[in-house]
């Protein structure tokens, strides 16, 4: 093969996979696709029941728990959570347990503490968010919620195994 001829596939074959390895990257998110609160009030709108509130703020009610998903463009950032219980309702070494879960157990909802109520908390930079993460939070929240006294798990993978 000539040099220039091999020369021109190399600089080809170099062409093709930097252009492929730039476009994979953003096969995930676009800039075009980023979360708005108008977009996240149409899924929710679409996987949750009694959706009340406005863009930003809503209340919804979602595989039997009440769930509040706070949004703040500006800030980019979005909050999606459910009130477990009071904590004085709790025994001592439980807050133990909620910190300990929430290292290895609470994989992206985690065990939070406001107003005097043990809450399933999730957050994220809004405009990031993707539609199948939004979901997977919501289920997050709620399952984190329902296994609190039990498990403390928000899915069924806990992060380095068995905790002993």
């Amino acid at each position: 093969m000539k040099p220039l001829v091999k020369n021109s596939i190399l600089f080809l074959s170099i062409i093709i996979l930097i252009n492929f390895f730039s476009t994979q990257s953003t096969l995930a998110q676009s800039p075009f696709d980023k979360m708005t609160n108008t977009k996240v009030n149409k899924i929710l709108l679409r996987e949750a029941y009694n959706v009340e509130g406005q863009l930003g703020n809503w209340q919804i009610e979602y595989k039997e728990r009440l769930l509040l998903v706070i949004t703040d463009e500006d800030a980019n950032r979005v909050r999606i959570m459910t009130p477990i219980v009071e904590q004085k309702k709790m025994d001592k070494d439980e807050m133990r347990t909620l910190l300990e879960a929430n290292f290895d157990r609470a994989l992206d909802a985690k065990y939070s503490l406001f107003h005097d109520y043990v809450w399933s908390v999730y957050t994220h930079p809004l405009a990031e968010l993707s539609v199948e993460q939004l979901k997977d939070a919501m289920k997050q929240v709620v399952t984190l919620a329902n296994n609190y006294g039990t498990t403390y798990t928000s899915t069924n993978f806990v992060f380095g195994g068995e905790n002993n």
